[in-house]
């Protein structure tokens, strides 16, 4: 009989479910169910409600176990990848509250503001917790919910994370691991506990409600017979302690040792790397997240990436080839057209109040061509900003590994290799949060088999690169962008208070 693995990545856009052999790591099935976000929300709130996660989870889990024509007995372990930062609050009966506030909801810079200046400063904030308390991160929900709902915080009895809160629905336990909990702002990730100082800025009695925190090779539990019956599952199963989106991204995109660098293009944009030690930032523009290995992993996240792309493929009405074969035509640069791609607001650098801006339209730039490579190219070179930021704080790249949507067009393989000037490569196995969460399922079941095993172990015998689709910096166009980069940097310095002008205006006109 077949020993399988259960890898589950639940976006922001869709919930993905990967079917592995633990033997070989080869994927056997794979499924996926979209869903959006809540409709008619205030500017800049983004929600989803738990349900959809947790269905989608359901429908995709039966679908790729019938494709690998997999029964139950076969399953050994599930792991589960979550968006991270989100806020699922329950009540006494375990019951979901309120839609969750997600990763990119800006709603709350007024509760930053409040927690920051509690806690004596930025400065003090980042020496309690090694993070900024940013719009993006779960503290500042918590307060928003106290201070605009406070009905429903006085019903709040246990906080829990996207991933959390699937494996409750798989395991029936309430768990947090170092990793997503790192996320929250709530943490202090270079002792890896609760900030008490934190915790008593946003309510006294939040300690309470917060579930135990568990290493990340310890399982969640086991999968409850009320929910294996749903999924065609023998009771039991064993469920890792899983992860948020990133954390699984670095084990299954293979960075699981230092040297190595993560660059997920999909809706947003995270680089990341592993590190035996915490990286803090002084000045909190790269997170000092711990991992889903028990090491860190200093990362930076830009809110807007196919966010952008899609935005303007989908306005001219192109398929993805279309895309790809317009934005070709163009050399690097797009003749001095460029996209500041604020689109949802921008976590790095820190604008929440951010929209998008294209500079440099004029009779030539004006076409849809130009566009499409533009719009490539301002969300790598945002995304470069925090990579240059990584450098300055030590860490520096051997090669990057490109994964997520955007990862799959050689056109924009090319513009990352010159605008981060480095080695890109992509991977056998494109959904490196999915295949991560299997994999940290397959460490965590071999050692509570009681086997010795790392998990770079792992990673070193399953992830594959693609070793023809490597892409090397071309020294011409490493130039050009490096002059962008400097402009870009610029507008979005010079913009900062306009922004802030531009959404009181939107605002008072709702």
């Amino acid at each position: 009989m077949r020993e399988l693995l259960i890898g589950i990545d639940s976006g922001t856009q869709s919930t993905k479910v990967l079917v592995i052999d633990s033997r070989d790591g080869k994927v056997l099935a794979s499924a996926s169910q979209e869903y959006g976000l809540l409709p008619g929300l205030p500017p800049g709130a983004k929600e989803q409600h738990p349900h959809s996660w947790r269905d989608a989870t359901a429908s995709s889990i039966r679908r790729a176990l019938r494709q690998a024509k997999a029964v139950g007995g076969e399953v050994k372990a599930i792991g589960v990848s979550g968006q991270q930062h989100g806020f699922v609050p329950l009540d006494k009966h375990d019951a979901v509250i309120r839609p969750a506030k997600l990763w990119c909801d800006t709603s709350t810079t007024a509760e930053c503001e409040e927690i920051t200046e509690e806690l004596g400063g930025l400065k003090k904030a980042i020496r309690l917790l090694g993070n900024a308390v940013l719009p993006g991160f779960t503290a500042p929900k918590i307060l928003w919910l106290k201070n605009h709902e406070p009905r429903n915080f006085e019903r709040l009895a246990t906080v829990l994370l996207p991933h959390d809160y699937l494996n409750f629905w798989l395991t029936g336990e309430k768990v947090m691991e170092y990793g997503d909990a790192s996320g929250t702002a709530l943490l202090d990730v270079r002792k890896r506990k609760w900030s008490s100082a934190v915790l008593d800025a946003i309510d006294p009695g939040l300690a309470s409600k917060l579930p135990p925190l568990i290493s990340s090779d310890k399982p969640a539990g086991s999968l409850q017979a009320s929910t294996a019956k749903l999924l065609d599952l023998n009771p039991g199963v064993l469920v890792s302690a899983g992860g948020g989106d990133n954390m699984m991204g670095a084990i299954g995109t293979g960075n699981t040792r230092e040297g190595v660098i993560t660059a997920s293009f999909g809706t947003s944009g995270t680089i990341y790397a592993c590190a035996e030690k915490p990286v803090v930032d002084p000045e909190g523009q790269i997170a000092a997240f711990c991992d889903s290995t028990n090491r860190w992993l200093p990362l930076l996240c830009t809110m807007n990436v196919t966010v952008a792309t899609e935005m303007v493929r989908e306005d001219f009405g192109w398929s993805h080839e279309k895309y790809a074969a317009e934005s070709s035509r163009i050399a690097a640069g797009s003749s001095g057209l460029l996209l500041l791609p604020y689109f949802e607001g921008e976590r790095t650098p820190n604008v929440p109040d951010g929209t998008g801006v294209w500079f440099g339209v004029n009779k030539k730039t004006f076409e849809a061509a130009h566009f499409a490579r533009a719009a490539m190219e301002g969300v790598t070179l945002g995304m470069n900003y925090g990579l240059r930021r990584l450098a300055q704080l030590g860490v520096k790249p051997t090669q990057i590994r490109a994964t997520g949507g955007g990862a799959k067009s050689k056109v924009w393989h090319q513009i990352m290799a010159d605008v981060f000037d480095a080695e890109v490569v992509t991977l056998k196995v494109s959904e490196g949060a999915a295949y991560g969460a299997a994999l940290q399922a397959l460490w965590c079941w071999r050692l509570h088999q009681g086997e010795r095993v790392s998990i770079s172990d792992i990673t070193d015998r399953f992830v594959e690169v693609n070793k023809g689709e490597t892409a090397e910096p071309d020294s011409r166009s490493a130039a050009v962008y490096r002059d962008l980069q400097g402009l870009q940097d610029d507008m979005s310095l010079a913009l900062r208070e306009v922004f802030a002008k531009h959404r009181q205006f939107v605002c008072a006109r709702r």
